[in-house]
């Protein structure tokens, strides 16, 4: 079974997580099939990067949020979303 759950990083006391697709069975910080963004609970307002149309995707394909992951997803929906890049220069 696929879950879409966090995998932290950073260092001692100073957590930051990535939110991947694993396998279950995996361990926490193991090995992931795909790597669908970040989020950071030590800044003011925490920091959420996540792709929310992939993360939507392997939803469809079967893979289970975790808790966590649902509330980050959720939040990261109603974020209003950067401006996209200009396709080419600007004359």
């Amino acid at each position: 079974m696929l879950k879409i759950r966090l995998t932290r990083t950073g260092r001692k006391k100073r957590p930051s997580y990535r939110v991947v697709v694993a396998e279950a069975r995996w361990a926490r910080d193991g090995r992931r099939i795909a790597e669908l963004g970040y989020y950071d609970p030590l800044t003011d307002p925490s920091t959420i990067r996540l792709d929310v149309a992939a993360t939507e995707d392997w939803i469809r394909k079967g893979a289970q949020p975790t808790d966590r992951v649902r509330k980050l997803l959720e939040i990261a929906k109603n974020m209003p979303q950067p401006p996209a890049a200009a396709a080419g220069p600007s004359a």
